[in-house]
């Protein structure tokens, strides 16, 4: 009978391979566009070049530091607009150009916290290859309750976003699915329904206030 050999793994060799790298920031995001995101086909192609154009997207960062400034508590919403439907995920893919963008900075971050929260939404949203028009400070406020699909945010009298769940009477075609995914690079997104998301502040030549829309987003960043 063969006998058996078990090879000795040096512990901390072992502990390297199934940990990873702690992020250093993470918090809450809350998105909606004026068009819906959560929908079918059919509703999204009626909708291409006519809605969609602009969206509200906010972070709250609860714990982390960007470029070694420490954001904890901060908060910071992007603003944009652009010459088609923001949408790069779906079946009819649309190609949106001239993004334009106000960035909304949290009053209470310093000036040196500022300038890391906007390098911050700048790497978090280089996809878009949008252009920066304003930067404006206001109170900013964000929470969500992702059990029960309810988020708030508000940029003072400038933007907001109020959400709650999706529910079974908001489905229209019964062929819904989330046509577009959120533009920011979030973690653990789910849609929810945007009962009111709206900008009417400065620096974009529009202003813009929905309702009704299946557009929201709740989710989670980490990086």
């Amino acid at each position: 009978m063969k006998s058996v050999r078990f090879l000795a793994i040096p512990a901390l060799l072992l502990f390297c391979s199934v940990t990873t790298a702690a992020p250093q920031i993470r918090g809450e995001y809350l998105e909606s566009r004026t068009c819906d995101t959560y929908t079918g086909p059919c509703f999204a192609n009626g909708e291409m070049n006519l809605a969609g154009k602009e969206a509200v997207m906010a972070w709250k960062v609860e714990k982390g530091s960007w470029n070694k400034v420490p954001l904890d508590g901060l908060g910071v919403a992007l603003i944009l607009t652009a010459d088609n439907t923001l949408g790069f995920d779906g079946t009819f893919k649309m190609l949106a150009k001239d993004i334009k963008s106000v960035l909304l900075v949290d009053e209470k971050a310093t000036p040196e916290q500022q300038k890391a929260l906007i390098a911050f939404v700048k790497d978090n949203t280089k996809n878009l290859n949008h252009k920066i028009l304003q930067v404006k400070t206001s109170p900013i406020e964000l929470k969500n309750n992702h059990l029960d699909g309810i988020g708030v945010f508000k940029a003072g009298k400038l933007a907001k976003i109020e959400t709650r769940a999706l529910k079974d009477d908001d489905c229209v075609c019964t062929n819904e699915y989330i046509y577009y995914k959120p533009l920011g690079n979030v973690k653990d997104y789910s849609p929810a329904f945007a009962k009111t998301v709206s900008f009417q502040g400065e620096g974009l030549d529009n202003k813009w206030t929905n309702h009704g829309l299946r557009s929201g987003f709740l989710a989670t960043f980490r990086h």
